[in-house]
């Protein structure tokens, strides 16, 4: 009976330790595996830095940080703030930023200029109603589209995202809009002061500065650019160099499962809704007023094609190009 106890004793103290090593605040994966099982040991890479932005966009992004999803993954990630998509190609270039957020158009062209090569690892976001909109002042003679007619509008940069969905309401309303002669490069938390002070015309802004600019100066919309042809258009997504990712394919991969996670998880407006005022500068109290979009759990080539068709369309690109060459799969 005592040998009998003893042992009883000795294994209840194993099985106290072998319980305690994962500690109860470390996150777990999917399958219940802890994160130093699940990835840290197996990948290439264990910390690495993202480009993001202060847009609500970038919410999954954030909301994967928050709740240990890249923890979950073996990962750290390292946010850096960028002013614009653009911004991202240099910087994942140099090596500084080794996945970066930005906008499909910039992505694109950069690759079939061949400045860069890129592969593209995570959907980001799809545009709803009201998150791409052209504002202009409250006392502007703007009326429509057509009234844009060599007038200034401001973009975060050109030849992306922006201007495109610019161009393409443009043509619907019989006018074309010239890339160097229409529009001015201005981050987009200074667009407020540009439309303020006159120094453009109009301004395409995404939320939450559309919101912003609303309630602080009284700039009203003129048209969304969320509607017909490019209603619901993939607007960005998370990038990273052909090289990064056949150097690091498990831990691209490891990034992929928790976004994709987020991504889920951003299809519950409350999510992101509470997250966005932790990192923009707009208060909770209004957060829950601001258009937002979809944020895709999958990359789709046919829905990312459209993309690469609307450039070649607008001479953003001198020749077509296939999505699917871009999309990094996974492991």
């Amino acid at each position: 009976m005592k040998l009998r106890s003893s042992f009883v004793g000795l294994l209840t103290l194993a099985l106290m330790a072998v319980a305690g090593c994962g500690g109860a605040d470390e996150p777990t994966t999917a399958s219940g595996a802890s994160g130093a099982s699940a990835g840290g040991a197996g990948l290439e890479k264990t910390t690495i830095n993202v480009g993001t932005m202060p847009v609500v966009d970038t919410a999954p992004l954030q909301i994967a940080m928050e709740k240990g999803l890249f923890k979950a993954e073996g990962l750290e990630v390292k946010p850096s703030v960028l002013a614009g998509g653009a911004e991202a190609i240099p910087k994942l270039k140099g090596g500084s930023l080794d996945i970066s957020f930005g906008n499909y158009v910039s992505f694109f062209s950069a690759t079939a200029k061949g400045a860069i090569d890129l592969k593209i690892v995570s959907d980001g976001f799809q545009s709803a109603p009201k998150t791409h909109v052209i504002m202009v002042p409250k006392d502007s003679p703007i009326q429509t589209v057509a009234d844009l007619k060599d007038k200034t509008i401001a973009v975060n940069t050109k030849r992306n995202i922006s201007t495109m969905l610019i161009r393409v309401a443009g043509k619907a309303h019989n006018i074309e809009l010239d890339e160097d002669k229409n529009f001015a490069e201005f981050p987009f938390p200074e667009m407020e002061g540009a439309l303020k002070a006159g120094t453009v015309d109009a301004a395409q802004v995404v939320e939450p500065f559309g919101t912003f600019i609303a309630q602080n100066i009284g700039a009203r919309v003129v048209w969304d650019t969320s509607q017909g042809p490019t209603a619901d258009f993939p607007i960005a997504g998370y990038a990273a160099t052909s090289e990064f990712v056949a150097a690091n394919p498990k831990t691209v991969a490891a990034f992929q499962r928790a976004m994709s996670k987020a991504q889920e998880l951003a299809a519950d407006r409350a999510n992101v809704v509470a997250v966005i005022p932790k990192y923009t500068k707009i208060p909770a109290t209004a957060a829950g007023s601001l258009a937002i979009g979809a944020f895709p759990t999958t990359l789709d080539a046919t829905r990312l094609q459209r993309v690469a068709d609307s450039m070649h369309e607008y001479g953003l690109l001198d020749a077509p190009l296939k999505a699917q060459d871009l999309i990094f799969a996974g492991k």
